[in-house]
């Protein structure tokens, strides 16, 4: 397991290097109350190209009923798009 997932984020960072010439790319990262998830959007060049998509995240998100909707831009290299509660209490 702790290969597999060291392996992905190996993944993840080379082609961020690749793809952003050696920068973090931005994501845009949602986390919801109810149901309790954390999603990733992305990868952005810019954060205000993150900033311009995410309101169609929120809005799927919306339409879902998604209860509790946080929003944060920043830069990051998820391992994961969407975690449940219930995968974070595995990991």
């Amino acid at each position: 397991m702790f290969l597999k997932s060291f392996t992905n984020r190996l993944k993840t960072i080379s082609t961020s290097i690749i793809k952003y010439k050696f920068t973090i790319p931005y994501w845009v990262r949602i986390a919801t109350e109810k149901p309790k998830c954390l999603y990733y959007f992305g990868p952005f060049s810019s954060r205000t190209e993150a900033k311009a998509m995410q309101h169609g995240y929120v809005e799927d998100l919306i339409a879902e009923k998604a209860i509790g909707i946080g929003i944060k831009i920043q830069r990051y290299l998820p391992t994961q798009l969407t975690i449940t509660e219930e995968e974070s209490l595995v990991e």
